[in-house]
């Protein structure tokens, strides 16, 4: 699990392909604190590290993800955001993204904003996905190439973003323009809610009586966890 702030840009060092595989080495300033198995968000992309030589690591992304994903469009000396899995005891200061790329969006627009740049993206709309909650929504939250943001001005099949200029110069945002194929993943919330819509329709539930139920059940498994982690902190100490 990540939260859509992006540490730093990696370097990609070198492209191997093995069947429908494909290996990609990178290189990053905190490469000697990583370990094997660990999970990092690659323009969103969880991707689980598998070796390393020398100062760079290598990563592996199976056929699904490439193409749901803009990893396969990938080229020595690209700029990579990147982010490791959220620490559960700090600040959640982006919001909850699981690093699974629904698809790519297509930037169609970029506006001057007085120092900020309004970028808007495009995506393939499809009626069936929409139900299932891939959509976007006024002030909600999106995912581009890992970058949590909020949305401005959605239609069934675009969005634009908001981008300071801290986030420009530190995020691969500085790479994209008109044409550039960004990852994007939808609100987890919100896939929720249009699957609880559903079950609601299948159960011939109320929609609120069966999101209320399901927020019951996530506050007994929180109190649970709690009462679980208290002994390990009194272990610690």
């Amino acid at each position: 699990m990540f939260s859509g702030i992006v540490e730093e840009m990696a370097i990609l060092t070198g492209i191997e392909h093995e069947q429908e595989n494909i290996h990609f080495t990178f290189k990053c300033s905190f490469t000697k604190e990583l370990k094997i198995d660990q999970s990092i968000a690659h323009n969103g992309v969880c991707l689980t590290v598998v070796r390393f030589r020398d100062d760079t690591y290598t990563v592996t992304a199976m056929k699904e993800t490439l193409e749901r994903s803009n990893l396969g469009l990938l080229k020595v000396g690209d700029r990579v955001n990147i982010e490791r899995s959220m620490i559960m005891n700090g600040r959640l200061d982006g919001h909850i993204v699981q690093g699974h790329v629904d698809q790519t969006a297509e930037c169609i627009n970029m506006e001057d904003a007085d120092g900020s740049t309004y970028f808007t993206f495009k995506y393939p709309y499809k009626r069936e996905m929409a139900q299932r909650g891939y959509f976007t929504v006024d002030k909600g939250s999106v995912t581009v190439n890992g970058v949590s943001l909020t949305v401005c001005e959605p239609t069934e099949d675009s969005f634009k973003v908001a981008i300071i200029p801290y986030t420009r110069e530190n995020t691969n945002f500085v790479d994209i323009s008109i044409g550039s194929i960004v990852n994007i993943e939808f609100d987890i919330l919100g896939k929720y809610i249009a699957r609880l819509n559903r079950l609601s329709q299948w159960f011939h539930l109320r929609p609120l009586s069966l999101a209320c139920r399901w927020l019951s059940s996530w506050r007994l498994l929180a109190w649970f966890s709690l009462c679980a982690c208290v002994p390990l902190v009194s272990l610690c100490v």
